[in-house]
């Protein structure tokens, strides 16, 4: 009988063992988000975790129009998010991972940022790409002298 409890109470944690590392540890996805970073912060009660959000453009499936997606995540690295709290308002591409679950000294969110790939400029100008969307939007310009309010 004590033998069963053994094998039992074995079983029981080992079961716990690896449901807990496929939803804390084991990586579900990972990719590359683009986006102008909006904010860094350095926040939490008892785990002080770095967090930030990524404002993404495009169009939103069901809604009408042009709207902002947002991308929350949580980095890890203290030296990714430093370099990325002295680029708020810039364009950026972050690679990020994605886990089942969070854990509460690891971020708020269940994507964690652990790369920069790039930082740009925000663009505000009319460029030759734009100047061929002006002309879709108002035929008969070249896009030299017409702005249209929230194209870019």
């Amino acid at each position: 009988m004590k033998k069963i409890i053994r094998i039992l109470i074995i079983i029981a944690v080992l079961a716990l063992a690896i449901f807990c590392y496929f939803r804390f540890y084991f990586v579900f996805g990972e990719g590359v988000r683009s986006g102008e970073l909006n904010y860094v912060v350095h926040k939490g009660l008892i785990w002080k975790t770095y967090e930030g959000k990524l404002i993404q453009t495009g169009i939103k499936a069901h809604t009408t129009g042009v709207q902002s997606n947002t991308f929350d995540f949580s980095i890890v690295d203290e030296e990714i998010a430093q370099r990325l709290m002295t680029e708020s308002g810039k364009v950026m591409d972050l690679h990020y991972k994605e886990y089942f679950g969070r854990l509460p000294w690891r971020g708020h969110t269940k994507y964690i940022v652990d790369d920069i790939l790039s930082i740009k400029e925000k663009n505000t100008t009319i460029d030759d790409q734009n100047i061929d969307v002006l002309s879709t939007i108002a035929p008969g310009t070249d896009g030299s002298d017409t702005v249209i309010p929230g194209l870019y």
